[in-house]
This record gives C-alpha cells, structure tokens and sequence, in this order.
C-alpha cells in the first residue's frame, strides 16, 4: 500500500486501498503526539474520505507500532495554548478533527497500537469501533497537567464506558492497560499485536461486503440515540431507513439469498 503526506503536513499520510480509506498518524519521534497542523489535516482529510463514494470503511492507526497517538504536542502549548484566545481556537480545531470523524457517514475503526493517551484516546473515541493490541495503553492525564476537559469530551467517553470508569480514569490519571480497557467497554476486541493488521483488515474487509445504506442507517440512528431526546432528529432516522427498501442492494440482497450466493453491494 503506497501512502501519500497531507498537503498540510507530512505527519498525516493517508491511503486508499480499494474501498478502504486510510489515516496514519505519521509522527513516531514524539509518539505520534498530534500537532496542530495534524488537526487541521485530519479533519479535511476525513472531510475527503466522507464525500469519496468508494470509500466505505476508513481505518486510523499510528506509524512505527509504538503508539497510536500519545497525545496533544505539549511543546506547542506555550505558543498554540497560551491564553484564552489560543486555547479557544486550539480547543475549536482539534473538536473539528474528532467531530470529523464522528460524523463520518462511513464506519471507521481505531487500530491502537500502544500509548493511546489524551487526544489520542479522543480520536480513538470518535471512531466507531476500537480494535487494540495487547501492548496498548489507554488514559487521560489531564489532572496531571492541570487542563479542563470540555463537556462533550467527557460526555463522549461516559457514552462509551458510563459514568464511574470515566470519573476513575479522570481521578487517577494513569494508564489502563488493553485487558482493563475491554473490560471497561473503552475496546471492542483486543488481539495479539503481531496479528492486529490482519485482524483489523478483515474486520474492515467484512464491513465493505455488507450494504452501505443499510451500515448508514445504523450510523445514523446510533448517533440519534445518543443525543438528548428533544434534540433527536426521527425523520432521519425514518429517511434512512426507507433508503434501504428502496435501493438496488436490498433487491440484490434478497437476490442473492435465494441464490445461495454472495450478494454484490453499490450502495445505491
């Protein structure tokens, strides 16, 4: 797979390898600590990714194996959070990079490979299923750094994990290790590290077999359920739902059922 650097930075790469779209955190000196321009380029990247009709499925992962990302670049913080103003502006850019890939009408996957820390954990957050390896490490030290965490970051985690693992892994500040982590419900699966590409490829494989509309449906109606009950959007949920009876896979679907043979999903 030949991977190409972000205009906006080289420590993003990305790939497309047939319906699989790719994010690499490229900066493995610093753990894949995430800068600011790598922010900037995750969200127009995934913002890419999102209107490609032949990606279906985007995976992100950390380069050089040691770590998914560890974190906001601290040796950017006297000048990127400085004062009001920049933190402000910090905060509003790096929400656009996990807001992106929240909303993301595709499915994505997080494939952690050790430190997952701070921002990292953020990112791996907004990914709709977490796939890490045993070496993986999972937490948020911001009561080590004095920093606040913002409502809907909080909100995110206790969606995942529920209210008491997300105040002990806020209170402690220390590190989980992967076993801890998909006890929590913070993983989805955790494989030997040697077999977690392949791991992460079929399950992504398997996602791009399945009907589009009917994976979008189901993100769409999970992203409805989470939000406030006055703040639900059922019409949405209804139009994607009626998509699927009216597009070409479903007939295709019951197709190839009654074929006995594997169905061959458009999206349309």
């Amino acid at each position: 797979m030949n991977f190409s650097e972000h205009p906006l930075t080289p420590k993003i790469l990305f790939a497309k390898s047939g319906h699989i779209g790719w994010i690499i955190f490229n900066n493995p000196d610093r753990h894949n600590a995430i800068s600011f321009a790598m922010w900037q380029a995750i969200a127009a990247l995934t913002s890419d990714f999102d209107k490609d009709p032949d990606i279906r499925v985007v995976v992100t992962r950390g380069a050089g194996g040691k770590a998914y990302v560890s974190g906001a670049d601290i040796s950017e913080f006297n000048d990127k959070r400085g004062d009001a103003s920049a933190i402000a502006h910090y905060n509003q850019t790096s929400k656009q990079a996990t807001d992106s890939l929240q909303l993301l009408s595709k499915p994505t996957i997080a494939m952690i490979e050790g430190f997952c820390i701070g921002g990292g954990l953020a990112l791996a957050l907004a990914c709709d299923i977490r796939i890490a390896a045993q070496n993986a490490k999972f937490g948020v030290p911001a009561a080590k750094l004095g920093l606040g965490y913002e409502y809907q970051g909080v909100k995110t985690l206790m969606d995942v994990v529920g209210p008491s693992f997300t105040k002990e892994i806020f209170y402690t500040a220390r590190q989980f290790t992967a076993h801890e982590a998909i006890q929590m419900g913070l993983v989805n699966r955790v494989f030997e590290t040697a077999q977690l590409h392949d791991e992460v490829l079929q399950y992504a494989q398997t996602i791009v077999s399945n009907a589009p509309l009917t994976i979008s449906s189901i993100k769409t109606i999970v992203t409805q359920a989470l939000k406030e009950e006055s703040q639900r959007d059922g019409q949405q949920c209804d139009e994607a739902v009626e998509r699927c009876f009216a597009s070409s896979d479903y007939k295709e679907g019951r197709q190839a059922f009654m074929e006995k043979r594997k169905p061959v999903f458009l999206g349309k």
